[in-house]
């Protein structure tokens, strides 16, 4: 459904351990994983922050649960050294011999930051974010010991044993919402992920995205061959949820994070249910990306307009259901679709 033949790179999300109680969180983890394998997703985002479980013991159990999945591991700096990282991206390899991604962070919730006595200011996050990766493809990549001197990290002669093969070499991706957030993208060579706006706001703005940079969008998909029954679906999973405003208007009082804000301002916007994009599960603090929501052609068309902005990754926010990934399958199938066929041109 998901295995576009190389087209475009589609990943999912793996659920969160704070949504469930300890004895039924493993078990979940690895459901939605073997429907994503299923599926054919390239891979599977494994959050972290200070509240849930350590996202490489989540991907150790994925690699054992699936047989193709990639899991995309966001690496947090101020948890671990990059020569920690990059040690356990080469012990998967040579434990499983299976090839993870790795989702690049320079920020976090705000008062995990500071929990954790990091107050660095959000542009030099990413500055650090460069360093921190650049000394981990150096380890990852290098056939000799790696000596590096820079702002944040200094490491000399060091080497990362056991070494990984080439073709396990992970992909990077890295939030690419703000411009230094490309910055860094276009300086580790990772693709740069944003929470996009609407497709012809994003097209607007195009000019602030550097050419030949690698990017991709994050999104949620609930689409139905009849519109009716796909925003019936989207109100069932997303009702009100008072105390989660109130957690998303404290979020936003602290937050600095550039691709918050941005979604929290198109949010104030009234917008009609005919408009696909759909902010509300955002809005209620449900999840952390926009929706897409309608029947599959009008959501497809969406879907191209950022495939036509140089989109060529999609991470699709956590599956309830394997029907929600079959959904996307045909959403994306029919967006590749669109995409490839040249418009008429107008009249006159």
């Amino acid at each position: 459904m998901l295995d576009l033949g190389g087209a475009l790179e589609v990943f999912t999300t793996c659920p969160q351990s704070k949504e469930f109680p300890a004895a039924d969180y493993l078990r979940r983890a690895l459901e939605v994983s073997a429907w994503s394998d299923e599926a054919g997703c390239a891979g599977m985002l494994i959050y972290t922050d200070n509240g849930i479980a350590d996202p490489w013991l989540v991907a150790q159990a994925v690699l054992e649960g699936t047989r193709r999945l990639c899991p995309l591991v966001a690496v947090q700096p101020v948890y671990m050294h990059p020569y920690a990282a990059a040690k356990m991206v080469a012990s998967l390899g040579f434990l499983h011999g299976r090839r993870i991604c790795l989702n690049m962070l320079a920020g976090g919730f705000r008062n995990d930051l500071l929990a954790l006595g990091d107050e660095t200011p959000h542009d030099d996050r990413y500055a650090r974010t460069i360093e921190y990766t650049l000394i981990m493809r150096q380890l990852l990549e290098a056939d000799r010991p790696v000596t590096f001197e820079g702002r944040y990290y200094r490491v000399r002669g060091l080497r990362v044993t056991p070494a990984l093969p080439a073709e396990l070499f992970p992909g990077l991706l890295i939030s690419g919402s703000s411009a230094a957030g490309r910055a860094a993208a276009a300086a580790i060579g990772a693709t740069a992920i944003e929470y996009p706006r609407p497709p012809a706001e994003a097209a607007a703005g195009e000019e602030a995205f550097p050419a030949g940079l690698r990017r991709g969008v994050r999104i949620g998909i609930i689409a139905r061959a009849d519109p009716e029954e796909a925003w019936r679906a989207a109100w069932e999973r997303f009702p009100a949820d008072r105390r989660g405003r109130l957690a998303h208007g404290l979020a936003m009082r602290t937050s600095d994070s550039v691709w918050h804000r941005q979604l929290s301002d198109l949010a104030r916007e009234a917008a009609a249910q005919e408009n696909p994009y759909w902010l509300w599960p955002f809005e209620n603090y449900s999840t952390f990306c926009p929706y897409l929501v309608g029947d599959y052609g009008t959501v497809a068309a969406e879907v191209a307009r950022y495939l036509g902005l140089g989109a060529s990754a999609f991470i699709l926010d956590i599956p309830r259901e394997p029907g929600d990934l079959e959904a996307a399958g045909i959403v994306f199938r029919a967006a590749l679709e669109k995409a490839a066929t040249p418009r008429a041109p107008p009249d006159g």
